[in-house]
This record gives structure tokens, sequence and C-alpha cells, in this order.
């Protein structure tokens, strides 16, 4: 397999784990990094052996890039996306895609003009427990999906707001938990529910008074398909307890899975606590069979590197999806339903009204 020179934009705590799997798979030859920061850039260069760039153009042309990761805070996405996919790059974005929708849209049509590959990091999908939901749902084991539950309960101190300057604020962060940590949840929702239609939200910043972004959200979802869906996710309550998304169908099966479990992982500050499980699994027939998921869910995820293992899986199939000229299996299109979605939440507490779909 011809090798892609690759590059990571952000030498922040999760260029770390796109530099560490473009160093190390085989169809990467990484080559370079850039970062506003001269002195950053060029501490983290120095680390993995490659070149160190300030200027996102200038690193894209001198080192001849065919791959690069967008790493930096989310409001910062569609820049460095932007410019690279004219440079003639494909972009593989950290998630989400971007804080807002013209930020998206941007970097969406930036694809569509250099004719690249744009994809959305959402590396969570690549766990079993959620790939064997989807499949259920492939196979027609649920029958259609018509009710939809994401609930995330996590916990981040004062300490994790100070950890960046960027944290905690809208123009940094772009928003809090709809924007930073629940996104994982979000994507799962819709990859097994399908297209929105219409949702009511409210968010709120219940015991964070020393930030500007909400701690909580809850939501209604309404689907094209008919189904509907319950949103709560929070940074509120000390300890974690779990993050889950459980699907049920109009045959009366459900399938379930525990995405996060205690602790939840912080990028560069933290590792993953509890091996992502299937909670819940009532299809005819198989029910029996989820203990021993369980235990060979639980085994497979402790006998990996669990904190990189599930970037590098994406990353690959990234890297495959342009060396091949297929889509990944999260593209931007993919990514920017997440935005709408927490758009629509943002929007619809503003307005204290239904927000239908499609968003403008």
């Amino acid at each position: 397999m011809k090798q892609l020179k690759t590059g990571v934009i952000g030498c922040g705590k999760v260029g770390s784990f796109h530099a560490r799997a473009y160093a190390q798979l085989p169809g990467s030859q990484f080559a370079a990094v850039c970062d506003a920061d001269r002195a950053r850039a060029e501490a983290f260069a120095a680390q993995w052996g490659v070149r160190a760039y300030t200027d996102v153009e200038r690193m894209c042309r001198e080192a001849q890039l065919d791959v690069v990761s967008v790493c930096t805070p989310h409001p910062l996405h569609a820049n460095p996306a932007v410019t690279a996919a004219d440079c003639g790059c494909h972009v593989l974005v950290e998630k989400p895609l971007a804080a807002t929708l013209a930020d998206c849209d941007a970097i969406i049509e930036a694809g569509e003009r250099g004719h690249v590959t744009i994809g959305t990091m959402v590396q969570r999908r690549f766990y079993r427990p959620c790939m064997r939901i989807r499949q259920a749902i492939d196979d027609g084991k649920l029958g259609r999906p018509v009710l939809g539950m994401v609930t995330m309960l996590g916990w981040r101190d004062e300490d994790y707001y100070h950890s960046d300057p960027w944290r905690g604020s809208w123009k940094g962060e772009g928003g809090g938990v709809l924007v930073n940590q629940a996104p994982h949840q979000l994507d799962l929702l819709l990859w097994y529910m399908g297209e929105v239609d219409e949702v009511y939200g409210v968010w709120k910043n219940l015991n964070h008074p020393y930030i500007e972004v909400e701690d909580t959200a809850v939501a209604v979802v309404k689907f094209k398909s008919g189904g509907t869906a319950s949103i709560v996710v929070s940074n509120s309550q000390n300890p974690a307890l779990y993050g889950k998304v459980h699907i049920f169908g109009d045959n009366g099966a459900a399938a379930g899975v525990q995405t996060d479990g205690g602790a939840m992982f912080i990028a560069g500050m933290s590792s993953i606590t509890e091996p992502p499980v299937n909670d819940l699994w009532t299809v005819a027939g198989e029910g029996e069979l989820l203990p021993r998921w369980q235990e060979e869910d639980r085994a497979f995820f402790n006998s990996v590197d669990s904190m990189h293992h599930y970037h590098a899986q994406q990353i690959q199939d990234f890297l495959d999806a342009v060396a091949q000229g297929r889509k990944p299996l999260v593209d931007a299109a993919e990514g920017r339903r997440t935005v709408e979605l927490f758009t629509a939440i943002y929007r619809s507490t503003r307005d204290n009204a239904p927000v239908k779909f499609p968003l403008k």
C-alpha cells in the first residue's frame, strides 16, 4: 500500500493521539505538525521526529501532505480545515466537526471544491458493542427503531476547566457538555435513529458558576421515521456515573450500550475507567448471549491500549477511504448532523419553542 504523507494541526492533548496513530499506522508517513504557538509546535515536532510549522498552508504545500488532522479547539476547526482542503489535503476533524453550522458548511464546501475527503472523529462508533447495535438494526432484529435514549451523567471539576484557557467559554469552546462531552453519544443516537424532524430542548448551568456555558441539557427529539428520543446529558454529577445509548424497536426488542462508566475519559488527562459493553439486549433468541458478549468485549478492551486503539482504528479507516476513493465511516455530513442537533437545543432554549429541521 502506498503511504500517505500525514500531518497534525493543533499540538495539544488530543493532537498527541493523532500523532501517535500517524507515526505507527503502516499506511501513514507522518511528516509535519502545525500550531500557532511556535515553541509548542517545535517541541511537539521534536517528540515525533517531524517538521514544525506555524502556517497551515505552508505546511501542507512544503511537506506535500496528503492527509491532515485538525485538533484545534472547536471554534477554530474551520479555518485550518478549509485551508488544508484548498491545498488538496484530505482532512480528518476532531469532534465536533465545528461549533457552528456555518463553519460546518464552510468545511464541507471546501472539501467539495477541492475534491477531497473530509471526516469527523467519533471513535466510539468503533467500539464492538456500538457496532453490534448498528448491525442488529441493519439486520432488522429490532424492526424499526422507534425510541432512543441518551443518558450521560458525568462530572467536570474546576481544575478541568482551568486546564486549558479555551475551556468553559462560548468563544473558546463553543458550548459546554453538548459540544465537548456529549457528541459521541449524540452521534450514536443519530447513527441508529436516522434523520431528525424536530427538537425541543433546554440547557442549564446547575453547579459550575465559574464557566459561561451549560453543564446540563435535556431534549426531546422527533425523527422523520416517526421515532422519538430523549436526551439527558450533564457534567454535574459527582462522582460521574455513566454514558449510555439505548434503542428500542417496534417489534418490542431493545439494544443498548454503556459507552462510558465511572470517571469520564479526558484526552491527555485521564484513562478510560470501564470497558464499553452492551448493557441491554432483548433481541429474540439472543438474550442469553449478553453475558458472553460482555465478557468477550471486556477482555478485548483490556487487551488493547484502549486510550489509543479506537482513535487508530478510525484514523486507519480514514486513510483507507482516501487510498481507496471511498467514503469513510464518518464523513463531514455525518459530523454536521451532530452540530445541527446541539445547535437546535441551544436555539430551542433561546426561543422556548420546538425547532424544525433542517436548520437555517
